[in-house]
Order: structure tokens, then sequence, then C-alpha cells
């Protein structure tokens, strides 16, 4: 193997190492339990070893965990810095999560006393560590010379919540952890500071003048990352931010219900009647792929190698037909529509009465969209602003802007 091939390659295995360290427990997956949340996440290294890292872990039904990290200066150094604490932080929540204990408390004291010896003199650590309960709407964190949490509120003005510890050092003893009360709160922005420090191309004024902005006319992950790289000239740093949305799907932005047998002949119906009350060619193409994974895997209970196997011997739609005469279960949709300051979301749910099935499986799925298995899945992401399943699998939604 030639030097450069060889480099390279190592190169690819040093990245999917840093891939399995930083843990996402919501890969394309929505928190719903007191209400609907969509957790987004932008992880742009500068360089194959990246000095950012971050995780997000459910630690049960009602408290999630979310983790920024950013080693100080470039290289090496900031690198294993960042994954080696990032690691044994998800080491020991994987413990308390197993023994229900978890203590964001105990968490940083642990965390503090086994990075400290490995830091060098002069080097540090910025953090972000933070708890959401969304039963109890409060936001508990502690941050280590981090820029701020950029909160947006029902009344669409922004709430900065600063640093309230130093940065962590080979030196630090003490910490503070502050409570914050989110209920009036509907939208979050999580970031390191590579995105705020990164010249733009409006005569090298830093994105920090722009952020605010951006973050309050971007609905979705998608919005806000083109805000980002349309406005810096070049990546300068690693690039990292987490982006949560609070849904309003009540009553009052319900726009469509309405509820379907599972029968093959009905998928038409559907489909024509979502293409008339949506009028969008993309949403309809997503609505059509997640509506048929709504009746063959959710309320037939089709498996995807089950399918194959049919597929081959030619008896899939004779077994479609079969099946759905034994099938009492129903598909509902939903369509809420969103209207912000700047633009309009069509929000569709779309739920069945199956099962559900392992969400952990989108992670293979979005990671190798060349396969069959989960097609559907992948074009209905194609075709939208993202599509999120709640934790058991049988309700999905998507996003499209109007």
């Amino acid at each position: 193997m030639k030097i450069k091939d060889y480099t390279a390659y190592q190169e690819d295995l040093a990245f999917k190492k840093e891939l399995n360290i930083l843990r996402n427990d919501f890969y394309y997956k929505m928190i719903d339990s007191k209400d609907i949340s969509l957790v987004d996440f932008l992880y742009h290294p500068l360089d194959t070893l990246s000095g950012d890292a971050y995780t997000a872990r459910k630690i049960d039904e009602n408290i999630t965990f979310y983790l920024l990290v950013d080693g100080m200066g470039k290289g090496l150094s900031a690198s294993l810095s960042a994954m080696l604490v990032t690691t044994f932080i998800n080491h020991i929540i994987d413990k308390m999560i197993e023994h229900e204990s978890f203590s964001l408390d105990v968490l940083i004291k642990e965390s503090m006393d086994f990075i400290k010896p490995i830091l060098l003199d002069e080097e540090a650590l910025s953090i972000d560590y933070i708890v959401f309960n969304s039963y109890f709407l409060q936001l508990e964190y502690a941050k280590f010379s981090m820029p701020p949490f950029l909160l947006e509120d029902n009344n669409r003005k922004i709430i900065k919540l600063k640093s309230n510890n130093p940065p962590m050092s080979k030196w630090s003893e003490n910490y503070k952890i502050d409570t914050y009360s989110v209920k009036n709160v509907h939208k979050f922005l999580f970031y390191s500071d590579g995105i705020v420090e990164n010249s733009t191309k409006f005569n090298d004024a830093p994105y920090s003048e722009y952020i605010e902005n951006d973050f309050l006319n971007a609905f979705t992950r998608e919005e806000m990352k083109e805000n980002v790289f349309g406005k810096i000239s070049k990546q300068e740093d690693d690039l990292t931010f987490i982006f949560i949305n609070r849904l309003a799907l009540n009553e009052e932005t319900l726009s469509y219900e309405k509820t379907f047998a599972s029968k093959l002949e009905i998928l038409d119906e559907a489909n024509e009647w979502y293409e008339n009350v949506c009028d969008n060619k993309s949403s309809s193409l997503a609505f059509n792929e997640l509506m048929m994974n709504a009746y063959e895997h959710g309320n037939l209970g089709i498996d995807t190698q089950t399918k194959h196997k049919l597929l081959e011997n030619d008896t899939y739609f004779d077994t479609l037909l079969a099946s759905e005469k034994q099938c009492n279960k129903k598909i509902i949709v939903k369509i809420y529509t969103i209207t912000t300051l700047s633009s309009s979301y069509v929000v569709t749910q779309i739920t069945d009465e199956g099962k559900g099935f392992n969400t952990s499986l989108l992670s293979k799925i979005f990671r190798n969209s060349k396969k069959f298995n989960g097609r559907g899945v992948f074009v209905s992401r194609k075709n939208s602003m993202g599509i999120y399943y709640n934790s058991i699998g049988n309700s999905v939604l998507f996003l499209n802007k109007i």
C-alpha cells in the first residue's frame, strides 16, 4: 500500500472512531414525552482529528443529557483531550442509566477528576453539560467557558445563558450548576466557539454578529446550517451545534386529520387526498413512502427480510392482500401548519397501530442509503426538511416549508 493510500486509510479509520465516540440517542428521533421536540446536530470538523465533540443521551422518558466539548487549540492534543473526556462521560452515563442513578453533579465531578491528570499545564477544555427535563420544563447546566446558549421564547425574544464556570484545566477544583425554567421557551441552540469566531463574507466580521438573527429565522437544523455556511467565507475551525425545536402541535395548529384503513387500495385514495390538501410534490413523495411503511411494516407487520423473500418469489402483493383481510388496524394522519415571522411550515404526522420497530437501526439506514433496506425512509428524508420517529417507532413526522 502506498504511503498516500495508507494515510488516507488511517484518517478514514480515525474519523469512524470519532463517530463511534460521539454518542447520539436521537438519530432521526423525536422526544415525545410531555410534548414533541426535534433534536438535530451539526458536526463539521475542520480536520480529520477534531477538537470538538458532542453527545446526546436519553436518560429516561423525561430527561435528556447533552454534552459539547471544545479542546483548546487544534491538532492531535486537542482532539485526544476532547475524545477522552467524551468517552469517559458516556461510560459513566451508561453505568448511571443501568443503575437508575443519574446525577449531573456526580457526572461533572467524576469527569473532572478523570481529565485533570491528563491535561497538560497549559491546556484547557471548554465544556457544556446540559440536562433537559421535559416534564418539569427545566434546563440544568454547567458551562465551562463556552459561548452562551441561545433560547427563543414564545414572544420571539432571545435569551442568552452565559458560562457559569471558567475553562476546565489541570487546576480546576470547584464548579457551579444552574437551573433555568424553559416553560415559555420553544427553541434552543447550543454551539462551540468555532461558529461564532469564524469570519464572514461581510468585511470579515465574525459570525457572532449574525447568529442571533439567523437563529430567530431558522425553524430547522437545515435552515440554521444554510445560514451559517451562506455567510462564512471559509471554515476556520471545527463547527458544532445542537438545535432543538419544541413543536406546537395542538388544536390551534392542526389543519387536517384523517384516518385510513389498512388496505392497499386505500393508499391511492390517501395519496390523492394529501396532494389536494398540501399541493407540494416533495411532501407528497415523502407521504407516499411513509404511508406505505405504516401499512406494510407497521400494521401488517411484514419485516424487511420477509418483504425481500416475497419479492423474490413474486408473492409480495398477494401476501399484502391476504394479510390485510385479517387486519383491522388504522393509520392516522395529522397535518399541522406552523407559521413564523419569516415562513410557514407543514408538519405531517403518520401514526400506525403496529408494534413499532427498533429505531436505533435508523443510523445504519442513513449511513448506507444504497441498500434496499429502509429505502422508503431515505427517500422521505431527501424529500423533506427532516423526518423523526417516536420512541417506539410507530409514529413518524416530517417537515416541509410552504
